[in-house]
């Protein structure tokens, strides 16, 4: 996997000046696109698309500050159309216009291209089991939320502080199978998984029955889970986990994730200093 990884970071680099083609990328991976842009974004630290976005600028900055050719046609190169287009991504990364950039001293940051290599990990173990689950419906209350990496989320601890304990008793009493009692979900990602991107969150219940008055559901069909546990320092043990999932178990383990929720059921201690996790993540056979 790692060789194909590479061999991927090889393609991008070749083709910087053409629109990323993710289903190439994919084939060169040997395997879904799905996984791959989910696989990178734990392995890189950074979504795929803007990978290749601020490695297109740090190129096309070289190209600025050499001033052989015109703002216009660097542009029209790296695929922006007019060169408005071309100056605002390049002040997004950069922090100054193209033209500030051919000032003697212009501050610039350069994207660094990726390459992965094999570290010694993995001395402990990871509890995992594979779970076929027949189709269920998720039920509770759903928010668009932003994506945060580390610490708290303060979107969903506001969303959660919302709902009132008679609503959390009725979901509870729907909750007839595993994952039991309420769970958090995370739903309908933005590909890149970017921080600050946005995730439908749901907190709820998996349950075979329908949505009463008052809350929504949403229907998921069968299909194979790899369920993980953790425990430790909340909520950084849980976080960790899911980081864990993707750079440590999937590559070394003939699977992959394919679309669908992916759910947490979180049990945190009286003193909200540590909690008990189980993460449940749809895969299917690599």
């Amino acid at each position: 996997m790692l060789k194909r990884l590479n061999d991927v970071m090889a393609n991008i680099e070749r083709q910087l000046d053409q629109p990323v083609d993710v289903a190439e990328l994919a084939r060169i991976a040997a395997t879904s696109e799905y996984h791959l842009r989910r696989l990178f974004s734990a392995l890189a630290g950074i979504g795929l698309s803007e990978y290749v976005r601020r490695r297109r600028l740090t190129v096309a900055a070289a190209e600025v500050l050499a001033g052989e050719q015109s703002l216009l046609d660097i542009a029209v190169r790296h695929g922006y159309g007019s060169a408005e287009a071309f100056g605002r991504a390049f002040q997004a990364v950069h922090g100054v216009s193209p033209g500030e950039a051919r000032r003697r001293g212009a501050v610039l940051r350069a994207q660094p291209r990726i390459s992965f290599r094999l570290t010694i990990d993995g001395s402990g173990s990871m509890e995992y089991r594979i779970v076929d689950k027949e189709a269920f419906h998720l039920v509770g209350r759903r928010a668009r939320v932003p994506l945060v990496h580390e610490g708290m989320n303060p979107a969903i601890v506001e969303f959660v502080r919302s709902i009132d304990q008679k609503t959390i008793n009725r979901m509870m009493a729907l909750s007839d199978q595993e994952p039991d009692g309420v769970v958090n979900v995370s739903a309908k990602v933005a590909d890149d998984r970017a921080e600050g991107g946005e995730l439908d969150y749901w907190h709820g219940v998996v349950t075979s029955a329908d949505a009463p008055a008052g809350l929504e559901a949403m229907a998921v069909a069968a299909g194979t889970w790899a369920v993980f546990t953790a425990s430790g320092p909340f909520p950084q043990a849980v976080q960790h986990l899911w980081r864990d999932v993707f750079t440590l178990w999937f590559p070394s383990n003939p699977y992959r994730s394919r679309p669908g929720p992916e759910i947490s059921r979180t049990r945190v201690a009286p003193d909200g200093a540590t909690a008990e996790s189980e993460l449940w993540i749809p895969v299917e056979q690599a």
